[in-house]
């Protein structure tokens, strides 16, 4: 399999094909940041944050740099003022759901994102996916999911399957970037009172 030749902010780099755009970054010690993407999952591309600028014969256009695919001859911007103004943008979005995760805030900082410029809808959940993925896709139990759609959408627990297989494991919850996750495991196991989940 021949190695792909691309540029990224201005260096030659040598990827293999099947990899992303942000695995050929990573790869050279060029940072991107991302709240979705796991290592033990599917790239997902939900949380936008790792959006770049992608240039091909002359046409340029923003991607999500986890799901793009290398290619050769690709040219890539992953800091310009543009880029960073879109990433503050989603960033000030972000915290307007979640506005005291330290890892949003970290990462609103670094962008001068302002936590204040929309008003907030207190959710806690940014809809990254990772809880949904991680029990999917790697415990394959399938005990919490996606509930409703589009702004009215948030994480749940089905509590009979929460109850059996969640207290012994919680691996998901060092995950969840904001407190979303660990706030609707506590309201699921108050909701399946009188039967209460196990205690470790």
């Amino acid at each position: 399999m021949s190695p792909i030749l691309l540029k990224i902010d201005g260096a030659k780099v040598q990827a293999q094909e099947g990899m992303s755009v942000w695995e050929a970054a990573a790869s050279v010690g060029i940072a991107i940041p991302s709240l979705c993407l796991h290592g033990q999952l599917e790239p997902y591309g939900a949380c936008r944050v790792c959006m770049v600028e992608v240039e091909v014969k002359g046409w340029t256009r923003l991607v999500a740099s986890c799901c793009y695919p290398v290619e050769p001859d690709l040219v890539v911007r992953t800091r310009s003022t543009k880029i960073d103004k879109i990433r503050k943008t989603i960033l000030e979005l972000l915290l307007a759901h979640a506005p005291d995760s330290p890892q949003l805030k970290a990462m609103g900082q670094e962008y001068g994102a302002n936590p204040n410029r929309f008003e907030k809808e207190a959710s806690f959940c940014v809809h990254c996916g990772l809880c949904v993925r991680y029990c999917a896709e790697v415990k394959k139990l399938n005990v919490v999911g996606f509930v409703d759609r589009g702004t009215r959408r948030e994480i749940g627990f089905i509590p009979e399957l929460a109850a059996k297989e969640c207290w012994n494991c919680k691996e998901c919850f060092p995950l969840c970037p904001t407190s979303a996750l660990q706030a609707a495991y506590v309201l699921t196991e108050a909701l399946y009172a009188p039967h209460p989940f196990p205690k470790s």
